[in-house]
């Protein structure tokens, strides 16, 4: 069955092309920087989002269209993956990504979920085989049911971390099975609302010992799967153990995990801690840390985990210089965690939201590529901090100098003359290659 019928498989036809259906700018074939848009961008497709949202919120009840739908329980998770595959498919994506609950229903106990998960997984495997369609990251969802009210591995409750346990030695297994390239940890809900009740050492220390068992597991069954921790403030709980980049780096130095993890970066995350979306990638980046980006982008306006397609351009620039001079993403990619606007129910807005997606990310690789080629944010860096690399400067550097050394220094200074930073200017040399992409030149 087919459920998206009108729709042809995607193409690129270019900037001028008027056709809703096409990349504008998405070519997969065209080489940036040595490699194919596609080998660089490696797109993933959030199951959730796509085909389990229902567009509700706290307002109202859903207002998603989908032909699915018209199926229950275990009927309807079959029809999700046949409706999954054949979108893939017409976008060509090399990914996609999920929690074990998006992609079949919870049993009465934990072996009817898990036997749900090995009918879906099995017929997973089978699509799989003539697709070029492969898993970038699955993960658990330990954070929706009541159970995990307290937490999931930071739970008060042994008996849920224990359940927690099980669904990610589930989740490690659903990965091996499926070749999946990285397994991600969401702790949607490892923190705390108070003080007043919690053991903060115990927890930290619990969810420490939980990401050991996962490694030690990992390595039980032959699965070298990449982890990766995806960091966020705020929702649902108030103090996250894993609120961002620098706290979650951390965290896995405290607790000798720092080999084992990498960061799973979502831009909508950022904002909410208050960082710019390029700041969380750049510590990830220079802490070796920066596995894998969930791409979307959230509204300045609301004050909430919105998931929006990303469509700004300026911040997808920047997103791409930090992954670029990563050397790419490794075994991560971008996985596009969003979803559509409440307003936005008709299937085909499903495909129109990812092609301005992949175009916005293939506009930012184009860019950013062509400032790294150029030396335009480098140059500005090397000449701005240029005093240390001569002089007491480079002293301070390399080790070689002390508090009497630099007193004596400081007492030589007659005048303390500092440079301009041109911010204005900077923004304004992005600007002007941006606009060069859209004139094609």
């Amino acid at each position: 069955m087919s459920y998206f019928s009108n729709i042809d498989k995607i193409k690129y036809e270019g900037a001028r092309s008027t056709n809703p259906y096409a990349f504008k700018f998405y070519n997969p074939e065209e080489k940036i920087g040595g490699k194919t848009m596609e080998e660089y961008l490696r797109f993933g497709v959030a199951y959730w989002h796509t085909f389990t949202e229902d567009l509700s919120d706290p307002f109202g009840v859903g207002t998603a269209i989908r032909p699915w739908d018209k199926y229950q329980g275990m009927d309807l998770a079959k029809a999700r993956v046949e409706a999954a595959f054949e979108l893939f498919e017409k976008l060509d994506v090399p990914f996609f990504c999920f929690h074990d609950v998006d992609i079949a229903p919870e049993g009465n106990n934990l072996k009817e979920s898990n036997e749900n998960l090995d009918t879906i997984v099995s017929m997973m495997k089978d699509y799989m085989k003539d697709s070029k369609t492969k898993l970038l990251w699955n993960t658990a969802n330990n954070f929706t049911h009541p159970r995990f009210v307290h937490g999931a591995a930071s739970s008060n409750n042994a008996d849920v971390f224990a359940y927690s346990a099980a669904k990610v030695k589930k989740g490690l297994e659903i990965s091996k099975e499926l070749g999946g390239e990285n397994y991600v940890f969401w702790g949607g809900r490892e923190g705390y609302e108070t003080l007043l009740n919690t053991d903060m050492k115990l927890e930290m220390d619990n969810l420490g010992r939980f990401y050991h068992m996962a490694v030690d597991y990992a390595k039980e069954i032959g699965n070298d799967v990449q982890f990766l921790i995806e960091p966020k403030p705020k929702e649902p709980m108030k103090h996250a153990y894993d609120f961002d980049v620098a706290t979650g780096f951390a965290f896995l130095q405290n607790y000798d995990l720092q080999d084992h993890f990498k960061f799973n970066i979502e831009a909508n995350h950022a904002t909410l801690a208050g960082h710019t979306f390029e700041h969380e990638l750049h510590y990830a980046r220079i802490t070796n840390t920066l596995g894998s980006v969930d791409a979307n982008q959230g509204d300045t306006l609301l004050g909430w985990d919105t998931d929006e397609f990303p469509t700004d351009l300026s911040s997808s620039v920047l997103a791409m210089y930090e992954i670029i001079k990563n050397g790419g993403l490794g075994r991560g990619g971008l996985n596009f965690d969003a979803k559509v606007r409440r307003g936005s129910f008709d299937p085909e807005d499903l495909f129109h939201a990812h092609i301005a997606g992949m175009d916005s990310y293939a506009v930012g690789l184009r860019v950013a590529q062509k400032l790294i080629d150029d030396n335009v944010l480098e140059g500005i860096i090397d000449d701005r901090y240029k005093s240390y690399t001569e002089g007491i400067g480079l002293d301070i550097v390399e080790g070689k100098s002390d508090f009497h050394k630099l007193e004596q220094h400081a007492l030589g200074l007659n005048e303390i003359t500092n440079q301009s930073g041109r911010l204005e200017r900077i923004k304004a040399t992005i600007n002007q290659y941006l606009l060069r992409e859209y004139a094609g030149e």
